[in-house]
Formats: structure tokens, C-alpha cells, sequence
């Protein structure tokens, strides 16, 4: 194969099979040619020399050169030649420079020639998998079709014709029983260099796989006028998808479902039979989710939109139509909105606003030092706390009925004193627990903060500083199968993630640790980010 004896024509020929077999460059083959008789020629002349080769692209020409090192006075024969001999290859020689000197062929012998044909390989190998990687690095995200070359533990090897990939047992659909030699459709959802080469990973649960299947089948969202906005799975048995047209004369969903079904079933047949609930999407939120929540009827919706949370009232008969069996449905309704939604029946909204409405009345009973019925009036009115009544312009409160301007101006008077002696009280309790008065002068921390953080062993600046986003909002964990929830220092003060970092870097900036530039600049760096 690599034989200096061989003709130029021979060279070639071997050059553009390789090429043409592994579908890599010719110039590739070549330059490993050139490598491996090289190495050979080493073989021979001593491994210490500097050999290079040469094959002419065009004529097949084998040139083969010693390269030496012009020196004043040569310690090493094999890769150094004096000025003088120097310059009777090249009279113009200096110092310094390097000069070719050119070798006779020869024919390998069989050790040589075995070496050299390694060479070959494994270059022709590395060119194979740099070629194999550049191919389908641009290509994550397509659907492509394959041939089960095997299974190994039940993880399928696909050859995709240009390249081998993976598809993981956990990427498989629930139930879904693969053979050798069956033609198998997948999402790529990554592509990684590895040692061994380039790593294609397939998924067929990927949420992704079946927005693409539709694609496929739907030629309105080929073409961009329906978009899909949305996908929830559960792999094999349910998915939701949502939908919205750009063009007002075409229905998203009915161009999803096609006639008689015809388009989602073809989709439903390529997911084994996963039933597919396709949904109109809207800008709405409250829309979106209660057309999520279908089949289930929805009566009444309450957003809480800084923690993106919602709470969706059903009819009683509809409670485990909404849940769907074992929480599917809620479940796939979260997944696809990206808001946490709380199911209550009617009876249920019912009874917790009966309950609320009487914690209210006794907490302003009491802390305002009123009658019953007065407590009550404040409650229907819309007022939730102490704060509200103490700071509300006195007109508000002297609108209610039955209120004049005294009694406006006495119960908001009896407001802030309360706040004041609960303010008094809670400065007090943090006295006793050791935390510091530094504490109070971070931005956002409040007096029943401080407390908390005196529970939890936070007594200064430097502490706050130095805690995590968890210390303060707490963390889950997997424990024997099971969920478990640990409290953070400020558990129960419905402090979102955001809130707690924000807290933590103006306690980094109050001890010295950071500049507010710098809490700035690392803020939109990694936006979403905990700080370090």
C-alpha cells in the first residue's frame, strides 16, 4: 500500500480509494501518506532525523528530504550541518537556516511498511470522526432516520449512514421494543468530541421530537404560519402542545389535527399510541391555562405573578378530570405554561375564604382593639393587614360606610401604634438573640428578618454575607425515593430565589466584599445565577 517502489499512478489510486471509502479529503489521505513513509524512512536513516515527504497531488511524485539545521559547529550529525557544508547545497546558506537535503527511495521492509501502514490508519481514523463531529454538530435538533445496528444493554446503536449514534435506554419510549435491522426515526438532542470519537445522542421523549413529527406532518407549520409555542410530555402515554396561527383564516389546531385526524395520528402512531392533547395558545396567561387544563372545566382563576403561580377553582365533578390520573394532566398543564397551578373544587375556595375572612376579622379585632362587626367591615372591604390601614390615605377609610373622619383618623391612629409596638418588640427580641444593629442597615432586611436570623444564628453583616440562596429559602432533596424539603432562615416569608440573592450581594456590598458596580456587572452577567 505504502511502498516507496510503488509507480506514482499506484499512490493516487490508494489515495482516492481511501478518500472515496471513508467519504474524508483526498489532500487528508495524502498528507498521511506523506506521514507514514516518513516515519519509515526514519526507520532506516535513524528516528533522531528530521525526514519529510512529499507526494505531488497532481503526478504522484515522491520526494523524500532530510531537513538540517545550518550551525557553526554540530554536536548532533543526524540534524545539524556546518556553514560550509551548508553551502554546497545552497550557497546563499546562513546560519540558522534549515536546508533540505534529498534522499534516494528505497524500498520498506515489512516492519517499516507495517508501521507505516498504521500511521495511515489512524490518521485516516482521526480524519474520519473530525469529519463525522463537523458534520453533525450543525445538525442537533434535526429528526433523522436510522438502521438498529444493535442493541447493547438495551441502548440502541443507529448507523445513520455517515455516522453511528447512541440511543439510551432513558431515551427510548416507556415499553418500546427495538431489533437489529429495524428503521428507527429520532431527535438529536447532542453531539460531543470524545476520546473514542464524536458521541451522536438520539432521544425519541424528547419534547422537541414530537414538535418536529409535526413539522413533518403539517405543512402550516413548515411554512411558519402556525407556530408551535409550547410541549409537555409524559413519554408514551400523554402530551399537550400548543399552537397559534399567524394568519387569522387558519385554525392552529384543526391544522394540527388534519382531516378526520389524519396528521395527529400519524404523529400518535410514530409515539406508540401517546395520546396528544393540542391546545390554542395565548398571551393571556389565565387563557392559556385554563385552555391547558382541558377537558376540564375551569369557573374561577386567582394569578399570583411574581411567583408564577396560579390557583384554578373547578366544579367539584370535575376535580379528578382536572388532576388527571396520577396528576398528569396538572402536571403536563405546568410543564407546558411554566407556571405552578393549584387545583381547588368550588366547596373547597369556598371554605378557605370563610377561613380567611375570620382570621382577618379576629387579627384586626384585636390588634386595633375593635368590635367584631367593625373587623368584619374592614375585611369585606378588601383590607389584609394592619400596614394597609396605617398607611392608606384617611379619605379611603372614612369612605367606608358607616366610617367618618374620626373614626377614620382614631382607627388609623390605633394602626400605628400597633405597628410601633410590634416594630419595639421585635427590636427587642433581636437585642436578646445577639444580632447586630449593622443588620438593620442592609437594604430589604426588616425587623422580623432580623429575628429569624437571630433563630438561625445570622448576628451580622459578614453572616448574611456569607450565606447561600439556600440558607435563606431553603432546598430539596432526594432521600430514598422521597422528596425532602429543608427550611431556610427565612422560610414562611414567601421570599422568592431572586429576592434572597438580592438580599445576600447588598449584605456582600455593606461588608466590603464587592462594589455595587461589580454587583452590578456580575447581576447581568448571570442573570439567573446564585452569587458566589
Amino acid at each position: 500500500m505504502v511502498a516507496v517502489s510503488a509507480n506514482r499512478l499506484e499512490l493516487l489510486q490508494i489515495a482516492d480509494a481511501v478518500a472515496r471509502e471513508k467519504t474524508i479529503d483526498r489532500g487528508i489521505v495524502i498528507a498521511a501518506m506523506e506521514d507514514a513513509i516518513a516515519k519509515a524512512a526514519r526507520s532506516r536513516y535513524g528516528q533522531e532525523t528530521d525526514i519529510h515527504a512529499e507526494i505531488n497531488p497532481r503526478t504522484g511524485e515522491l520526494r523524500l528530504a532530510r531537513h538540517l539545521l545550518v550551525v557553526d559547529e554540530v554536536e548532533n550529525s543526524a540534524t545539524e550541518i556546518t556553514l560550509d557544508g551548508a553551502r554546497r547545497h545552497n550557497p546563499a546558506a546562513q546560519v540558522g537556516d534549515t536546508i533540505a537535503d534529498t534522499l534516494p527511495p528505497f524500498d520498506f521492509g515489512r516492519i517499516a511498511a507495517q508501521s507505516a501502514k498504521q500511521v495511515i490508519v489512524q490518521k485516516v481514523r482521526e480524519a474520519e470522526r473530525d469529519r463525522q463531529y463537523d458534520e453533525f454538530k450543525d445538525r442537533i435538533s434535526e429528526v433523522v432516520n436510522g438502521l438498529v445496528k444493535r442493541v447493547e444493554y438495551g441502548n440502541v446503536v443507529v448507523d445513520l449512514g455517515r455516522g453511528e449514534a447512541i440511543l439510551r435506554r432513558d431515551e427510548l419510549l416507556p415499553r418500546e421494543v427495538v431489533k437489529t435491522g429495524d428503521r428507527i426515526r429520532a431527535y438529536i438532542y447532542d453531539v460531543r468530541r470524545e476520546p473514542r470519537g464524536p458521541q451522536i445522542f438520539l432521544s425519541r421523549t424528547h419534547p422537541q421530537f414530537m414538535a418536529k413529527l409535526f413539522a413533518q406532518e403539517v405543512p402550516e407549520i413548515y411554512d411558519g404560519i402556525v407556530e408551535i409555542k409550547a410541549v409537555a410530555r409524559d413519554p408514551g402515554s400523554r402530551a399537550k402542545i400548543a399552537v397559534i396561527s399567524r394568519d387569522q383564516s387558519v385554525d392552529p389546531v384543526g391544522a394540527c389535527v388534519g382531516m378526520r385526524g389524519s396528521r395527529v395520528q400519524a404523529v400518535v402512531n410514530e409515539l406508540q399510541g401517546e395520546k396528544i392533547d393540542i391546545i390554542p395558545w395565548n398571551p393571556d396567561i389565565a387563557t392559556f391555562i385554563v385552555n391547558a387544563l382541558a377537558p376540564a372545566e375551569v369557573v374561577k382563576v386567582v394569578l399570583d405573578e411574581d411567583r408564577e403561580r396560579i390557583e384554578v377553582v373547578v366544579p367539584d365533578a370535575q376535580l379528578s378530570l382536572a388532576i388527571g390520573r396520577r396528576g398528569q394532566n396538572v402536571r403536563l398543564a405546568s410543564q407546558l405554561t411554566g407556571w405552578d397551578i393549584d387545583i381547588l373544587t368550588e366547596q373547597e375556595e369556598s371554605e378557605r375564604r370563610q377561613k380567611e375572612f375570620a382570621e382577618r376579622t379576629k387579627m384586626f379585632a384585636e390588634a386595633l382593639d375593635l368590635d367584631e362587626m367593625m373587623g368584619q367591615l374592614l375585611t369585606s372591604e378588601g383590607f389584609t393587614s394592619v400596614e394597609e390601614i396605617a398607611y392608606v390615605p384617611v379619605s379611603e377609610l372614612a369612605s367606608i360606610e358607616g366610617f367618618d373622619e374620626e373614626t377614620a383618623a382614631e382607627l388609623q391612629a390605633r394602626a400605628l401604634k400597633h405597628l410601633s409596638d410590634v416594630e419595639e418588640a421585635l427590636d427587642n427580641e433581636r437585642r436578646e438573640l445577639g444580632v447586630e444593629d449593622d443588620l438593620k442597615t442592609v437594604p430589604g432586611v426588616t425587623s422580623k428578618m432580623l429575628v429569624a436570623f437571630g433563630k438561625n444564628d445570622i448576628k451580622s453583616v459578614e453572616d448574611l454575607a456569607g450565606c447561600a440562596t439556600d440558607d435563606l429559602v431553603g432546598w430539596t432533596e432526594r432521600k430514598d425515593g422521597e422528596t425532602v424539603r429543608f427550611p431556610g432562615a427565612l422560610d414562611g416569608f414567601e421570599l422568592s430565589r431572586e429576592d434572597a440573592e438580592s438580599l445576600i450581594m447588598q449584605a456582600r456590598i455593606a461588608a466590603g466584599w464587592i462594589s455595587a458596580d461589580e454587583a452590578e456587572a456580575q447581576a447581568e452577567a448571570a442573570p439567573d445565577s446564585e452569587p458566589a
